[in-house]
């Protein structure tokens, strides 16, 4: 085990089994978005678990974490394990996911425990989070009609780039991007038209889309000043690759139809690793409403999903065998 602070936040790295050969990352993350008091208090309803970050991703973790002591007893992988604590930072600076990879924390295979309902993930959305400032002219509240009121300005940007032409685009697992209005900062006193509002749009962007071309198209509706706050490209990977097709095997009682056919909304730190050439998916429990009031995990699925996990890595060492005595 190698525990270290980034950014003043703890870290966790465990490597288990074997010393070489094989190696498989399983990843995941402690941190959660903020919600309301009563969401930190958890409770139990059927066979669901409700609570901030119980779906995303606290129940995975908890199952990748007894997945991982069950496989420190197997000698024939070399499982890392690792957590990291920034995942839903909206800053794409120095992220500790970048930091694993640059410890050596690298493999042949990572599967990071993001929400997927047993799918597996083979495609997510790219991220282009933006700050757009817009000035007006301020005059006072009685007669708005001698200022130019930058909050009503930057709603009308707003709904510009909803109109553009790379919204109603789709690929074979999206139907559309998404782009959402997430902050808004404008006005300092009621009586007054505001000069200046600044708005936080969180575009997430399909595979085969380019960000460049996004920016100059958003900048045509939205002028200079838009500024970048993070970017991270959309992951993809070989639905055909080998680990992909253990990891399906693996989770091959899943009751809903293909289990290699998820494209994600959300981003995740999986693209740390697929930057580093490492082939990287999103596999988690079943589950819903993360991010949402009533978040909830699947009691049941954590145990399938711990099983899944402990039968890959098997299945990875079988494969690995089967390839020595075919050489030898």
């Amino acid at each position: 085990m190698r525990d270290f602070v980034h950014n003043g936040r703890p870290v966790l790295g465990a490597t288990v089994g074997a010393t070489a050969g094989p190696t498989i990352i399983l990843h995941g993350h402690v941190d959660v978005v903020p919600g309301r008091p009563e969401q930190f208090q958890p409770r139990i309803e059927g066979d669901r678990l409700i609570g901030r970050g119980a779906y995303d991703m606290k129940g995975g973790l908890a199952a990748m974490m007894i997945a991982t002591a069950e496989l420190a007893a197997q000698d024939r992988v070399r499982v890392h394990f690792v957590c990291v604590p920034d995942e839903e930072s909206d800053t794409a600076a120095d992220r500790a996911s970048d930091r694993l990879v640059e410890e050596g924390y690298t493999g042949d295979f990572a599967i990071t425990g993001e929400p997927t309902d047993l799918h597996i993930g083979v495609q997510a959305k790219g991220v282009l989070a933006l700050r757009i400032e817009v000035e007006g002219k301020a005059a006072h509240g009685s007669t708005p009609w001698e200022g130019d009121n930058a909050v009503l300005k930057a709603i009308d940007v707003f709904r510009s780039i909803e109109s553009l032409p790379f919204t109603r685009e789709s690929s074979d697992l999206f139907d559309r991007p998404s782009i959402n209005l997430g902050r808004i900062m404008g006005g300092d006193v009621m009586n007054r038209v505001p000069d200046r509002c600044v708005i936080d749009v969180d575009i997430r962007f399909l595979p085969g889309q380019d960000a460049e071309e996004l920016l100059t198209a958003i900048g045509s509706v939205a002028g200079e000043k838009v500024s970048v706050v993070l970017h991270r490209d959309p992951a993809i990977v070989d639905r055909a690759n080998p680990h992909v097709l253990k990891l399906a095997e693996a989770v091959s009682d899943h009751p809903h139809g293909d289990r290699i056919s998820v494209g994600r909304d959300g981003a995740s730190d999986a693209v740390s690793f697929l930057d580093a050439g490492i082939p990287a998916v999103e596999f988690g429990p079943v589950g819903g409403g993360h991010h949402g009031p009533d978040e909830w995990v699947s009691i049941s699925s954590l145990d399938r999903y711990r099983a899944a996990l402990v039968e890959f890595v098997h299945l990875v060492a079988e494969g690995a065998e089967g390839k020595h005595l075919r050489i030898a």
